[in-house]
């Protein structure tokens, strides 16, 4: 079997699939149904500095091809997360990035400060939640904004930093850039697309939230496109992200300049879904004769 491993910002994994956040709670729902250990790495679902009860009201919206959620990072707050949670996710023996989210700098900074040292592997910031009213994608779709967030939580960590970004922006790359110069050690591709469905039979709009993030295989080619351009423009690895169900959606990414992917919503209907990709990569690449997996990294660019 060819061997995945991959390092992502200093981050060793024995392979380069892992699970988006907010999709696979913190690893404990899952671990009856497969080996949480052979994954590549555990993203936490987006911690805040207090517990956040989320948004109220009808928080799931099927879609064609898609799902629009508007969770509102429920979650139970930094100390539960490292006094109750962490350990039992530590214990799977994979590296675990732990994803934060605030409405300030100050906020961000306080998170990575309480993190550092707690055991996680690395920090995801989300400054590209839909579904917040403070912070979240305001923060995130101003490269001035996003830039100085990121070089308070770089200069208050020695954890690397992960930065998620979103779609809702004309000029990812742009973004991109001044993340990666503000000290992004990687990026996260993409989260998910703002969207809106209405029920005819009401009249109003499906979700408590009124608008929500799109997630699925719809969004796939625009994640991929992101990938594209941004993997071209700036020297850190990617995490590539939006409707991976399979093997051959997970090479797409990885074709486009993607160093390792994250699999989300395709565990709402797949719970084995991670498992089959990493099986469906060592097949691909035993298949190819690919001896190492890593010079598929933006093969399709670099031809």
């Amino acid at each position: 079997m060819t061997d995945l491993a991959v390092s992502i910002a200093g981050i060793s994994m024995s392979n380069p699939v892992l699970v988006a956040s907010g999709t696979f709670g913190y690893g404990a729902e899952y671990h009856p149904v497969f080996d949480v250990s052979r994954l590549g790495a555990l993203v936490t679902k987006g911690l805040t500095l207090r517990p956040c009860a989320g948004n109220p009201g009808r928080r799931l919206c099927e879609t064609p091809a898609g799902l629009l959620n508007a969770i509102g990072l429920q979650n139970p707050g930094v100390e539960v997360f490292i006094g109750d949670i962490l350990p039992a996710m530590r214990s799977y023996g994979v590296p675990v990035i732990a994803n934060i989210a605030g409405a300030t700098d100050e906020e961000y900074v306080a998170l990575a400060e309480r993190l550092d040292g707690s055991g996680v592997a690395g920090l995801e910031l989300n400054i590209s939640c839909p579904n917040v009213q403070a912070g979240g994608m305001a923060l995130g779709t101003d490269p001035c904004l996003a830039a100085s967030v990121v070089a308070a939580v770089v200069q208050a960590t020695s954890l690397p930093v992960i930065v998620k970004l979103t779609p809702n922006v004309t000029d990812i790359v742009g973004l991109a850039r001044a993340v990666v110069d503000a000290g992004a050690a990687a990026l996260s591709l993409i989260n998910t697309l703002l969207g809106l469905a209405i029920d005819v039979e009401t009249g109003r709009p499906a979700l408590g939230n009124i608008t929500g993030g799109l997630s699925g295989p719809a969004i796939r080619p625009v994640a991929v496109r992101a990938v594209w351009q941004v993997a071209q423009a700036v020297d850190v690895p990617i995490i590539g992200m939006g409707g991976i169900c399979t093997g051959r959606d997970a090479l797409e990414f990885i074709l486009a300049g993607a160093s390792a992917v994250a699999v989300g919503s395709a565990f709402f209907h797949d719970p084995l879904a991670a498992v089959k990709i990493i099986e469906d990569l060592e097949r691909y690449c035993d298949r190819k004769g690919i001896a190492d997996w890593r010079t598929l990294i933006g093969a399709a660019w670099k031809s």
